[in-house]
């Protein structure tokens, strides 16, 4: 017989230290639903994982009375080990594990009750979480919002005393929620010789927020390493995702979804959550910052029917946005469009997006020659990582496709010369690409609070050198007029800045640049590559950082921080 769904009741949500009562909207229903019908899913599958295992499965759903044992386990080891106690009486034991419960805690939870019989069964993560929420229920605490401030250490000891009091879970979706809140694009997890310490990665730069004890930190690892499907004793790196809904003891609703990497340290295991936080409206060309000559030619090229399009730079230089922004621009019925990415890290209506988990042995290339046969239009590749991939790419660049990639290079030039590493001397190859776009993010300057300065002579001489070498036909800023700014505080804005955007490079593959390329390999410099480039009227990094620093959109210290 169906059991009836449970009744719903007002919400009650901690405010200070009165309590507020709520009538739930149509919203909330259809969440319970969901919910419901979630919890279902998590019960069929662990029931399936029981049989394949040869151990026995518990409905937690079905016992909604649940007694506790706390006599057995404390709240720190259930936490670390996955597993609580479930039942017991004068003989027997009995434990719930999870999937990621290691063999080595059942083993020493057994000898540890020699004196009686130990059983194990498996439960659910929502059974788990449920059994957790009961041992060691949530406290009514006031959750502050985070703040990044330029003296840090009063703010890091108020988020450390608010974490010290919540459920893990609770600390996951507080951290996640408040990284959104300030725009972060990374949570740094860091272990210590004593406990660990926790860090916003904001507009490039990292920020301190908590510390946290050595058992808080071991509870938050269990349950991310559960919510991603990794293991806290691996020895060797390892990526997952998370993307799960969680309610805080206030009642707030928190979407955590995220990326996450993870490796051994010495006094245990680091993590770095990479945050999904991609919204659709700005991933357009005419979001991305590009100047209008920079933003035609790029629709230019993109909207030509084949070769092959390289965004570059290093991690964290918002390579994958730009990617996103250049098929959203190419997205439109006429065309069929697919992406190999690991992961996929935003849903695109209209695209048909395939994930490549290459920790489980998939690798781009094969991936690639699978989905021409689905004959696609565009087909972009996350990460351009090896010969047999970069090969493949530019051989569909040939065949009449448009592909588009990411490479990890310090510059247009550098990748270029690292692409005929690892292509060979093949002018066929050569003639494919048609653009190759370096970028780094800078931090943007407040408006409100910039301070404008005129700069010393060794600085003025320093600028003079790099204007001196812009292309034809580029501004040419006059360095005795030159006006530049400092970052500003305020209470508000105690560091001056308030966003990032790119500094890029556009090398196109002209034909006095394919001249250049067909050379043999050994007669091919960087240096050489970047000299035609500019000859071409490619504007570098340097020199496209120097006049937005002119332009008061950042500082000339962030360019050379930067781009150096």
């Amino acid at each position: 017989m169906d059991k009836p769904p449970p009744e719903i009741k007002p919400t009650e949500l901690a405010v200070n230290d009165s309590v507020i009562c709520e009538v739930p909207c149509k919203s909330s229903i259809l969440m319970l639903i969901m919910a419901l019908d979630g919890r279902a899913i998590d019960e069929q599958n662990t029931a399936k994982r029981a049989g394949l295992l040869g151990i026995a499965y518990f409905d937690t759903s079905g016992t909604p009375e649940k007694i506790l044992y706390k006599q057995y386990m404390s709240v720190p080891e259930m936490y670390a080990q996955r597993i609580v106690p479930t039942a017991a009486n004068e003989g027997t034991v009995t434990f719930g594990i999870t999937t990621t419960t290691t063999q080595t805690t059942m083993t020493n939870v057994a000898q540890r009750f020699g004196d009686q019989r130990v059983s194990f069964v498996l439960i659910s993560d929502s059974g788990y979480r449920d059994y957790m929420a009961l041992y060691d229920p949530p406290k009514t605490v006031e959750y502050k919002d985070i703040s990044l401030v330029s003296t840090a250490a009063h703010s890091v000891a108020d988020i450390s005393a608010t974490l010290a009091q919540v459920r893990a879970d609770d600390m996951l979706a507080y951290l996640v929620q408040q990284a959104f809140k300030l725009g972060a694009s990374d949570i740094h997890l860091e272990t210590a010789v004593k406990g660990a310490r926790v860090r916003f990665r904001v507009h490039g730069v990292l920020h301190p927020v908590a510390t946290l004890e050595s058992d808080k930190y071991r509870q938050l690892m269990s349950v991310l390493a559960s919510a991603a499907n990794v293991s806290t004793s691996a020895t060797d790196d390892q990526t997952g995702h998370v993307n799960r809904a969680y309610k805080l003891a206030t009642g707030e609703d928190v979407v955590v979804n995220l990326r996450v990497e993870t490796v051994p340290a010495v006094n245990g295991i680091d993590a770095v959550l990479r945050l999904f936080n991609f919204q659709q409206d700005r991933l357009r060309l005419d979001k991305l910052g590009l100047d209008k000559w920079q933003e035609d030619e790029i629709n230019d090229i993109v909207h030509h029917p084949n070769g092959l399009v390289l965004i570059v730079g290093p991690t964290g230089s918002g390579k994958t946005t730009t990617l996103y922004s250049i098929l959203n621009e190419l997205n439109n019925p006429e065309r069929k469009i697919i992406t190999l990415e690991d992961p996929v890290e935003f849903q695109i209506e209209g695209i048909t997006q395939i994930p490549v988990k290459s920790r489980e042995g998939a690798n781009f290339a094969d991936k690639f020659r699978s989905v021409m046969r689905l004959d696609p239009d565009v087909v972009m590749v996350g990460e351009i990582r090896d010969n047999d991939t970069a090969k493949t790419a530019l051989q569909a660049a040939l065949t009449g496709h448009l592909v588009l990639s990411t490479y990890h290079a310090g510059s247009a030039a550098a990748a270029m010369t690292r692409l005929i590493d690892a292509i060979g001397e093949n002018p066929l190859y050569i003639s494919a690409i048609r653009l190759v776009q370096a970028q780094r993010l800078v931090r943007q300057l407040d408006d409100a609070t910039k301070q404008a300065y005129e700069p010393d002579e060794h600085l003025k001489s320093l600028l003079a050198k790099i204007i001196e070498g812009f292309p034809e036909g580029a501004p040419r800023p006059d360095v005795n007029k030159l006006q530049l700014y400092h970052a500003g505080t305020s209470p508000e804005n105690p560091f001056g800045f308030n966003d990032q955007f790119a500094i890029r490079e556009l090398l196109m593959m002209t034909p006095a640049m394919q001249q250049v390329l067909m050379r043999p390999a050994r007669e091919i410099s960087t240096s050489e590559i970047e000299k035609v480039a500019v000859s071409q009227g490619m504007l570098t990094m340097l020199q496209d950082g120097v006049l937005k620093a002119v332009a008061g959109k950042t500082t000339i210290e962030e360019i050379f921080r930067v781009v150096g």
